[in-house]
């Protein structure tokens, strides 16, 4: 096979010598615009997990890498005048020039044809059977076929710059200051045995207060050396962008993501590759990762085909793209942290220094512990004020009432009511449930009328019959368990009159069985299937106001201990809210203000007749996911309208306001818009979705991304979900912690038999370790 690698970096020169060493009948070239000793960056990071895929592929170059890498396990984090430090990381630096050196000798020796200060455009002209497009972050064949691989480019929103000291770190360290115009932080960490990379970092408009654009090269770096003056210990910053000139050193990252890898252009395949194909921010050092990791899989596809490149290519990018996207997706987290650092600062140290290491949520709190468990215990114990304990099982205070853990079980549709009243299911499943370990358990949205439900299996609290059989439901939790009870009040709005989840979600009800529907604006959830509901009028808001007033009423006589507020989903005050669905004229359409008016109207008559005693929340949809629909920004604003109305916590869901939706799914993917919420507003949250084990919650409390966290699904699957989940993270109790009397005696057989799954895995590790030291 004939070959072109247009670019001479780590994915063009490493795909090189493995398609060499795999066949030397290949016939490979290398053209590189630059000389062989030009290079622009300082050192680049591994894990210990890709150097262990680059051994499997060709050991020899592995262990010349590895030769002349620097391995350190620790990181340091300083903020504030303090430093907080962790192990167990893993990571290896090597210089980018001995990395190349290294790749391209190897290439000589495997008789690839490098040609320098080769500056070919894109693939016109070259001879080949296929060419790979490893021409970097500004790809001009990317530019060239931008039809075909259809790039999306979101330049970020920090300037950096790369730099190099002579300052030896001993771990990777992590150093902000904050000055007159924000904060700057410095990513560094040693990659030889004379030099360390200094990344300089900040947000766009931290860099323009500063002045920076304004200055010269000389004088930006002597900026920064003053900045970081204490962890630089007086060694000088240097710069090797001699080809840069003033501030043009200092860039945003640019986040590319192709659609398509592969074209074809009427010759041969044209094969994006690294940063061509795919970038990944430096705060995760996963760049070069990728590049080496897309080389080892390409050269592999090509070889398990047999050097069928029409069999080879698709697995190529169907396996390749979905681990790039997996990576991308915790690069984006790190990112968005790093553009964040004000709102991260005002966090104590040890939750700043914490909410850093698991940023991008790759890294959890029991992979914490294996890495450092020391460094989690005293976490733990600083964070519960005292003895050590998970996270989800330190208690919460808001107003008077104290839960004594952190998990939530959501409100779940059921669809088991009958006239909206509750029953013997009700008292068994949210009785279950409060019995299983969660220390708030919510009743399902329930309804202050009956054409405000969503289906006519779903609960009403507009008659003294269902409060009465509230107050039945809300004794049996208080008497058999230490759970506290909730409940959330909605209105359906146009998304009411379906049947029931498993008739059909979503589907109207035959004519004749239905009610009409009203919203902020005319509507028609499902375009051609559901109701169009009516505009409400004044009259129909004060009837709905009056409604809730009576129903929260009735909430407080049957003795709930929370209270919540449904304003999310595209219920009728979510209907209100969200730009895609209020198209209002008057006072309550338009600005986000005007929007939020009714929804604050509803919010405040009933916070005054609920007991000032207790807690109540807002749940809100703090993206609609559709363009011209709800932000994340608009969400900060609507959760300081309703914390000034009096709100104690706000509920942080998204979506469900339109089926034109494009959410980014994900495990804790909704995590991000509490923790916006909660550090910039200075309220409590409650997280959402897909929080499905205990590391997730401890994750999330530990580092101040929610102070509770709501978990649907897994209680759906088991009541006991806390108590498991417990026994499984080893961890004992009885702090927030409360077994049924009547199930203790399963609890020792449920903690030894994780005890036993745990000290198994424990051995798998110790011996997958150990034959990774010995080259197996």
């Amino acid at each position: 096979m004939r070959i072109s690698c247009i670019g001479g970096g780590p994915a063009g020169l490493y795909f090189a010598l493995l398609m060499k060493q795999q066949n030397p009948a290949h016939q490979i070239t290398v053209l590189e615009r630059n000389k062989p000793g030009d290079t622009f960056g300082w050192g680049v990071v591994f894990s210990d997990q890709t150097l262990s895929a680059m051994r499997e592929a060709d050991a020899k170059t592995a262990g010349q890498i590895l030769d002349a890498f620097n391995h350190w396990d620790d990181i340091e984090v300083h903020i504030k005048g303090r430093t907080m430090r962790s192990g167990g990381h893993g990571f290896c630096g090597i210089g980018r020039m001995k990395l190349l050196n290294i790749l391209q000798a190897r290439c000589v020796e495997l008789g690839v044809d490098l040609r320098y200060e080769s500056d070919v455009q894109d693939d016109e002209g070259l001879d080949a059977d296929l060419i790979i497009a490893a021409d970097g972050l500004n790809s001009r064949v990317r530019q060239k076929y931008a039809a075909t691989y259809q790039p999306d480019i979101d330049l970020r929103q920090c300037r950096f710059v790369w730099l190099g000291t002579a300052k030896l770190f001993e771990a990777f360290t992590f150093d902000f200051q904050q000055t007159e115009w924000g904060w700057f932080q410095a990513h560094a960490y040693r990659f030889d045995d004379s030099t360390s990379t200094f990344i300089v970092e900040a947000p766009q408009a931290v860099w323009e207060a500063a002045g920076i654009e304004a200055m010269s090269k000389e004088e930006g770096i002597a900026f920064c050396e003053r900045l970081f003056a204490k962890v630089l210990d007086g060694h000088k910053l240097i710069s090797n962008a001699s080809h840069l000139r003033g501030s043009a050193q200092w860039i945003r990252f640019p986040r590319v993501v192709c659609k398509n890898w592969v074209h074809h252009n009427g010759v041969a395949p044209v094969v994006l590759m690294g940063d061509a194909a795919h970038t990944a921010h430096f705060s995760i050092g996963s760049g070069t990762k990728l590049a080496l990791e897309d080389a080892i899989a390409l050269a592999r596809d090509i070889g398990a085909a047999k050097g069928d490149l029409d069999l080879a290519l698709p697995r190529y990018v169907a396996s390749r793209s979905i681990e790039v996207l997996r990576i991308q997706n915790a690069a984006r987290n790190s990112t968005e942290w790093f553009e964040n650092v004000e709102r991260h600062s005002r966090l104590e140290p040890e939750q700043f220094a914490y909410s850093l290491l698991t940023r991008s949520q790759r890294i959890s709190h029991e992979n914490l512990r294996l890495r450092d468990a020391g460094y989690v215990d005293r976490f733990e114990a600083w964070l519960a004020g005292g003895q050590a304990k998970p996270p989800m099982f330190t208690p919460f205070t808001l107003r008077e009432l104290t839960l004594k853990n952190r998990v939530v079980v959501s409100p779940m549709a059921q669809y088991s009511c009958a006239d909206g009243l509750p029953g013997d299911y009700h008292l068994m499943h949210l009785g279950a449930r409060a019995a299983g370990g969660a220390g708030l358990v919510f009743a399902e949205m329930t309804c202050p009328s009956a054409d405000a439900r969503i289906t006519p299996g779903c609960p009403g609290l507009y008659t003294d019959e269902q409060g009465a059989a509230w107050a039945r439901i809300v004794s049996f939790v208080h008497a058999n368990s230490s759970a506290k009870i909730a409940i959330q009040l909605g209105h359906a709005g146009a998304k009411g009159s379906t049947r029931r989840g498993w008739e059909g979600i979503d589907q109207p009800l035959d004519q004749g069985q239905d009610w009409p529907l009203m919203s902020a604006s005319p509507q028609q959830y499902l375009a051609g299937v559901s109701q169009t509901s009516r505009a409400m009028t004044r009259a129909d808001m004060d009837r709905v106001l009056a409604d809730f007033c009576a129903a929260t009423k009735r909430a407080a006589a049957a003795g709930f201990d929370w209270l919540e507020l449904h304003c999310a989903h595209g219920y009728l005050l979510s209907s209100f809210i969200s730009p895609l669905t209020n198209q209002r004229g008057d006072d309550y359409g338009g600005s986000l203000e005007n929007r939020l008016r009714y929804p604050l109207e509803v919010f405040k008559a009933v916070r005054a007749l609920w007991p000032a005693d207790k807690p109540m929340s807002v749940r809100i949809s703090a993206h609609d996911w559709v363009e011209g629909g709800t932000t994340p920004e608009d969400a900060v604003l609507i959760a300081v309208a309703f914390k000034a109305a009096g709100a104690d916590l706000i509920d942080v869901s998204s979506g469900q306001v339109s089926k034109l939706e494009k959410p980014s799914y994900g495990r804790m993917w909704q995590t991000p818009f509490s923790e916006s919420i909660r550090n910039r507003v200075g309220i409590a949250t409650m997280a959402v979705g897909a929080i499905s084990e205990a590391d997730h919650v401890n994750s999330i409390i530990a580092a101040g991304r929610a102070d509770l966290c709501a978990v649907a699904r897994p209680h759906l699957a088991n009541p006991a979900w806390t108590l498991t989940e417990a026994a499984k993270i080893g961890y004992a109790g009885p702090d927030g912690l409360d077994w049924p009397r009547q199930y203790l005696s399963a609890k020792p057989q449920l903690e030894k038999e994780f005890d036993r799954q745990r000290a198994q895995a424990g051995q798998a590790a110790t011996i997958e370790q150990a034959n990774k030291a010995l080259g197996i």
